[in-house]
């Protein structure tokens, strides 16, 4: 089955995809919002290339545990995603994964003006990649 991966943000959704086997995430595209129309089609454009049967979009969970106004654009976006697509929609703790994705990029010594423009591609595949072992660690303890 293969799972699409979202990072939401208000500029730009960071897109990645698993593999086949639900193993490995690896980050695909970010997509330079416009508008909701366009934003879709553009998530539209994946679902159908990839066969994707299920989306995990990160949910930012505020440290202390609770839920900020960004959740509610993200589960907004979520309720427009499950209507738009009839898929699976999966809310996914995605905290402090741009920060991480930020750092794997500093580590691997891209410049800023690159870091921008893949950070959130990083972050999504980061955010499918928690779920994904989540589910294997699961699958595992069965």
């Amino acid at each position: 089955m293969r799972i699409l991966g979202l990072d939401y943000g208000s500029k730009r959704i960071g897109v990645a995809v698993c593999d086949e086997l639900g193993m490995t995430a690896q980050g695909l595209a970010t997509i330079a919002r416009k508008n909701r129309q366009q934003d879709l089609a553009e998530i539209a454009r994946f679902i159908r290339t990839y066969n994707v049967e299920k989306i995990v979009i990160g949910y930012p969970i505020r440290l202390d545990g609770t839920e900020g106004i960004q959740c509610e654009k993200v589960g907004k976006f979520a309720s427009i995603l499950e209507s738009a697509f009839s898929l699976p929609i999966i809310k996914w703790d995605e905290t402090l994964s741009t920060k991480e994705a930020e750092e794997i990029l500093i580590r691997a010594n891209m410049r800023r003006d690159k870091r921008k423009n893949i950070v959130d591609r990083v972050a999504a595949s980061l955010i499918l990649q928690g779920y994904l072992d989540d589910q294997d660690r699961r699958n595992k303890s069965q």
